[in-house]
């Protein structure tokens, strides 16, 4: 898994400078939104900035998330998921784990455990797990699996380090099969690389496959593109806004996702696997 990711470059930057939107926007996460009414979005940072909140709960709702439970957050960028799980459950033994020092010193900062919460987070390889065998009841891998350099060995530490009966739910930008060769050629594109760095796709028959060679059972396959789609919108105008640059391949990048999430190409999807009792 990649170390600086040029996003995460830009976007820390403006953490940095404390720009007002970026902070709003991805201050707490950095990953799409979600809208339960889609047409109702106001496409500005704040309503963003819940949105992001939202997508996160869902997931974690896939999870089965609950009290008492210990749950590993991987590529947990700022911290964001593991600051709502401690603000909602009770308990709990929460690990945030990143490759990325830098989004690690952020969430230390901002995070920290309520009563009867534990919170710890660690820099790691989310393909080499450093943790024991069945610690978690819970894990969870919001919108950063592909950037990870290989899917079938991140299912099996997921498998490993999962208590039995425990749960993996994550959200992923999934193309269909029709479209998969023209979606990975785009993922290994300059243009690609220059926005969000290394990425590979997995449609959702792969998924099945790793799943089944790891030893889960499918549980959800949730498509919510047309809650997340108002992303795209605030991206445009969150671009407009800063008016420099340095926004401009990611901008290019977001716009053609857009244009092959509506026609069908690519699906935003939900999914959820639990490891046998």
């Amino acid at each position: 898994m990649p170390g600086n990711l040029p996003y995460f470059d830009m976007l820390l930057r403006g953490l940095d400078q404390r720009h007002p939107l970026i902070e709003q926007a991805f201050g707490r996460h950095v990953h799409w939104g979600y809208w339960a009414e889609p047409t109702r979005a106001r496409h500005t940072a704040e309503d963003f900035g819940l949105a992001a909140e939202a997508l996160s709960r869902q997931i974690c709702s896939a999870a089965q998330v609950a009290d008492g439970q210990r749950i590993l957050d991987v590529g947990c960028g700022f911290g964001g998921t593991i600051a709502s799980l401690n603000e909602t459950i009770s308990g709990a033994d929460l690990s945030g784990l990143n490759i990325d020092a830098r989004q690690l010193q952020r969430a230390r900062h901002l995070v920290h455990a309520r009563a009867g919460n534990q919170i710890e987070f660690i820099q790691g390889d989310a393909c080499a797990l450093p943790f024991a065998d069945q610690r978690f009841d819970r894990v969870l891998a919001v919108e950063c699996i592909f950037h990870f350099p290989d899917r079938r060995r991140f299912f099996t530490e997921a498998y490993r380090v999962l208590k039995p009966g425990g749960y993996l739910a994550l959200s992923d930008f999934v193309p269909q099969s029709w479209y998969a060769p023209i979606a990975r050629i785009g993922a290994s594109s300059p243009a690609m690389q220059r926005a969000f760095g290394p990425c590979a796709l997995c449609t959702l028959p792969g998924y099945r496959r790793l799943a089944a060679s790891a030893g889960f059972h499918a549980v959800l396959e949730r498509d919510v593109t047309a809650q997340t789609l108002p992303t795209y919108a605030f991206m445009r105008a969150l671009s407009a806004q800063l008016g420099n640059r340095a926004w401009d391949p990611t901008d290019l990048v977001t716009r053609g996702i857009e244009l092959v999430s509506r026609i069908g190409g690519i699906r935003y999807r939900i999914l959820a696997y639990r490891k046998p009792a």
